[in-house]
C-alpha cells in the first residue's frame, strides 16, 4: 500500500508563491542578476532559460529561507513528510549527495567514531567520511549468484558487525542498488534499534517506492531512521531535486538542520524547491494512478524482452533462503546478452544509435530507467530496438532453453558493484567485516605516492580512488590493498574502455600507490 493519502488538488504551497510573484510583475532590485529572465529579452540566446528565470528568486520578503524555514518552505516539507511517511523532511538542492554528507557529519562527530558501511556506495559516502574523520568499517554485501550483482548486507553481518563495534555510531546501506534490487530492511532497523544507533539509508534510486502497490517496501516504512531520496531520478523534480526524511529519536535534528546549513548553498534553487514541491503534490493528487502508465509500459517492455531468444532480462524475486534480493523495481528494465559475449558497453551504444538512451550500462548489463512519464509508445520503441539487437547478435544461442554459456561468477567482471568476498556454508565470511578504515582529508605528499603499471599493483595499497561512472561507486580506496581480483577488475575495464573518476591515469595504464610504509605506520592509520 503506498505510505500517503490522496487528496484532491494537494497544494504546492511554495510553488504557487512563485507563480503570484511571477503574476505580480514587481520589479527586481534584488539578486538573482539575470532580474527574472528580463536581461535575456530580444537576445538570440537564452530564451529557453528565461522561462525558468521567471521564477528564480532569492529569499525575500514571502518565499522563506530554506535554512529558516518559517512560510512556504516550512509547509512544503510538511506536506512532503505527510506524504512519504516521515516524521520531518528537509529540502535538498545538492542531490542526495547533499543528505548522505549531512547524515554521516550529524552521526561522526568526533574523529575516529566508527560508522557501519556497506562495501558498494556511492562516492558522496566517502566524501562524508572523509569530512567527519571518521572510521568506516566495511561490511560485504550479498551477491546475486545468477547476475553476479550486489545488493545489501546480510542480517547475519550485520547483526556480527553491531557485536564487534558496540561504539559503532550507526550502519549506513544503499537501497535499492543502482539495478533496483533490494532485501529486507525491516530486520536490519530492529537489529540496529536494539543496539541504540541508527540505520541510515541511501535511497537515492527508491524515491517513489511505497507509492504504488506494485512498488516495493519503501526505507522509511521498513524503520529507517534517516532516508535520503532522488526525487530527481525516479520521481518528477528537477535534476539535483532530492528529499530528507528523518523518524524516530535517534538522530538529532538540530544538528542535522546545522549540518544542511554547512553542505548545502545559501542560496539555494527556488526553481528545484518548487518542482520537489510540485513532485510531491502530483503524487498526492493522482494517487497510484500516477504511475499506471508507466506501470503498464515497464511491464509491456519486460515481456517483450522474455520472448527473445538472445537478450534477457533481471527477473525481480527472491532466489531462495539466502537469497541476495527479493525485489525488484518494476521501472528499472535490465537487459544482457544471454551468452555472456555482447557487453553492456556495446548494447548501450546500439540503442543510442537506434535513438534510446539507456541510464547506465556495465561489463554485462545495460540498464534502462522508466519512469511516471514513460509512455508505451515509448516502450514499443525501445522494444523495436532491443529486437533488432537481438536479431543481429541470435546466432550465439540456437534455442532459447540453453540457458547463459557464462561460467562461474569470478569469470565475468560483472558489475562495477561487487566486491567479492570468501564465502563460508555457515556463519559470516572471514572478510565480509573490514578492520576500520580511517579517513580524513589530509592530501597524499608527491614523495609518499609512485604511479605503476596496472598490472603490478595486486598487493599495494591504493593512493587514489578509482570510480568507474557510472554507478559511482569507488572500487579503489585510498589506503586500501589492492588484491588480485581488484586488478583483474580494474584491467577488464581498461579493456572496455570504462569511463573511471579519480584515477590520474584515466586510460587505467598505471595506478597511483603508496610508497612501501613500515607495519607501525599502517597500525596507526598511517597509510
Amino acid at each position: 500500500m503506498s505510505s500517503y493519502n490522496k487528496k484532491k488538488n494537494a497544494p504546492a504551497p511554495l510553488y504557487e508563491a512563485l507563480l503570484q510573484y511571477k503574476a505580480r510583475g514587481d520589479v527586481s532590485f534584488h539578486v538573482p542578476g539575470h532580474k527574472n529572465g528580463t536581461s535575456y529579452r530580444g537576445k538570440d540566446l537564452g530564451g529557453e532559460l528565461a522561462q525558468v528565470m521567471s521564477i528564480d528568486v532569492t529569499e525575500i520578503t514571502g518565499t522563506d529561507d530554506l535554512h529558516h524555514p518559517e512560510g512556504v518552505i516550512r509547509e512544503a516539507q510538511r506536506l512532503a513528510a505527510e506524504a512519504f511517511g516521515a516524521e520531518e523532511t528537509f529540502f535538498l538542492v545538492g542531490g542526495s549527495t547533499a543528505g548522505n554528507l549531512a547524515l554521516i557529519l550529524s552521526v561522526c562527530t568526533a574523529p575516529g567514531d566508527v560508522l557501519l558501511v556497506q562495501r558498494n556506495v556511492h562516492k558522496s559516502v566517502i566524501h562524508g567520511l572523509m569530512l567527519a574523520h571518521a572510521h568506516a568499517v566495511f561490511l560485504a554485501p550479498q551477491h546475486d549468484a545468477a547476475s553476479g550483482l550486489a545488493t545489501i548486507p546480510s542480517e547475519r553481518t550485520v547483526r556480527e558487525a553491531l557485536r564487534r563495534y558496540p561504539g559503532a555510531k550507526g550502519v549506513l546501506l544503499t537501497h535499492p542498488n543502482y539495478y533496483g534490487m533490494g532485501a529486507a530492511l525491516a530486520p536490519l532497523a530492529a537489529l540496529c534499534h536494539a543496539s541504540g544507533v541508527p540505520l541510515l539509508v541511501d535511497e537515492a534510486h527508491g524515491a517513489h517506492y511505497g507509492l504504488h502497490p506494485a512498488l516495493p517496501e519503501s526505507a522509511l516504512r521498513a524503520g529507517a531512521d534517516g532516508v535520503v531520496q532522488s526525487t530527481h531520478k525516479m520521481l518528477t523534480a528537477l535534476t539535483m531535486g532530492a528529499m530528507l526524511h528523518v523518524q524516530g529519536g535517534l538522530l538529532d535534528r538540530g544538528l542535522l538542520r546545522q549540518r544542511l546549513a554547512m553542505v548545502q548553498s545559501s542560496s539555494p534553487s527556488y526553481p528545484i524547491m518548487a518542482s520537489l514541491d510540485v513532485s510531491r503534490s502530483l503524487i498526492q493528487t493522482h494517487g497510484p494512478a500516477f504511475f499506471a502508465e508507466g506501470l503498464s509500459a515497464a511491464g509491456r517492455l519486460r515481456r517483450g524482452v522474455q520472448s527473445f531468444a538472445r537478450l534477457g532480462v533481471l527477473e525481480p524475486g527472491a532466489r531462495g533462503e539466502i537469497a541476495a534480493y527479493a525485489t525488484q523495481d518494476p521501472f528499472k528494465v535490465v537487459v544482457y546478452d544471454k551468452a555472456g559475449l555482447v557487453s553492456g558497453y556495446e548494447l548501450q551504444e546500439k540503442l543510442e544509435a537506434s535513438g534510446c538512451v539507456p541510464e547506465m550500462c556495465d561489463d554485462r548489463h545495460v540498464v534502462l530507467a522508466l519512469g511516471p512519464g514513460t509512455s508505451e509508445v515509448d516502450a514499443d520503441r525501445v522494444l523495436k530496438a532491443l529486437e533488432q539487437i537481438d536479431a543481429e547478435v541470435g546466432d550465439g544461442l540456437n534455442r532459447r532453453d540453453e540457458g547463459p554459456v557464462l561460467g562461474p561468477r569470478e569469470e565475468s567482471l560483472f558489475s562495477t558493484w561487487n566486491i567479492l568476498s570468501n564465502r563460508k556454508e555457515d556463519g559470516v565470511p572471514d572478510d565480509a567485516i573490514s578492520a576500520p578504515v580511517a579517513f580524513d582529508l589530509r592530501p597524499l605528499l608527491p614523495d609518499e605516492t609512485e604511479a605503476i603499471p596496472l598490472e603490478e599493483s595486486a598487493g599495494r595499497r591504493a593512493a587514489e580512488m578509482i570510480i568507474p561512472y557510472p554507478p559511482g561507486i569507488p572500487l579503489v580506496y585510498p589506503g586500501e590493498e589492492i588484491t588480485a581480483g581488484t586488478t583483474a577488475k580494474l584491467l577488464g575495464l581498461r579493456e572496455a574502455k570504462a569511463k573511471c573518476q579519480g584515477a590520474a591515469d584515466p586510460g587505467l595504464r598505471t595506478i597511483r600507490v603508496m610508497k612501501n610504509r613500515t607495519a607501525q605506520d599502517r597500525k596507526q592509520g598511517k597509510f
